[in-house]
């Protein structure tokens, strides 16, 4: 050895004369026969689970293009597997972008809604909620709002597939929209 390593051994070991080595405690090991509380669930491979998304929605049909119950919206194109939709509507698709249309006219929902997908289609947003409201202050006209987007989002091209959002994200008063890849 050098006289310079052992100068350099030298100095380290004066740089940690101080250090006091910390006590690791090993991590808790479950009784045997019992099973350890599993960790929370999180979202690692958002990336692979839209591409899995676009490979789903270019498969054959399942079913017919529209299914629908109650007062829950549901739509999906006839190529867009029946799977896709009802993963869509457990909120199993990240949602990358919201509109509120709450307190609007219908038409001014309608212009807000066209420039709102739009916009999503052009920078690559594949999934997006909307959120209409029930329209239990609508009156005997019933729900304005959820009937045009019901409507407008049938007939735009850009749109795969909706469906009535959980109740946790508005329920029957918003949807999640998936949207087709332009990118």
């Amino acid at each position: 050895m050098s006289a310079r390593d052992e100068k350099d051994i030298e100095l380290f070991r004066a740089a940690m004369r101080d250090v006091k080595r910390l006590r690791v405690t090993p991590p808790d090991v479950p009784a045997p026969g019992s099973s350890a509380p599993k960790p929370a669930p999180r979202a690692r491979f958002k990336r692979a689970d839209e591409l899995a998304v676009l490979e789903e929605s270019l498969l054959l049909p399942a079913d017919e293009a529209i299914l629908g119950t109650g007062d829950e919206l549901s739509f999906r194109r006839p190529h867009v597997p029946e799977p896709v939709l009802l993963k869509l509507r457990r909120g199993q698709y990240a949602v990358d972008g919201e509109i509120d249309l709450h307190g609007l006219t219908g038409a001014e929902a309608k212009a807000e809604l066209r420039n709102f997908i739009a916009d999503a289609a052009a920078r690559g947003i594949r999934c997006v909620r909307i959120v209409h409201g029930k329209g239990k202050r609508s009156g005997p006209r019933g729900p304005v709002l959820k009937n045009v987007v019901n409507n407008w989002l049938q007939r735009s091209d850009a749109v795969l597939a909706f469906g009535s959002a959980r109740s946790v994200d508005g329920g029957s008063g918003a949807v999640y929209v998936l949207l087709k890849s332009t990118r």
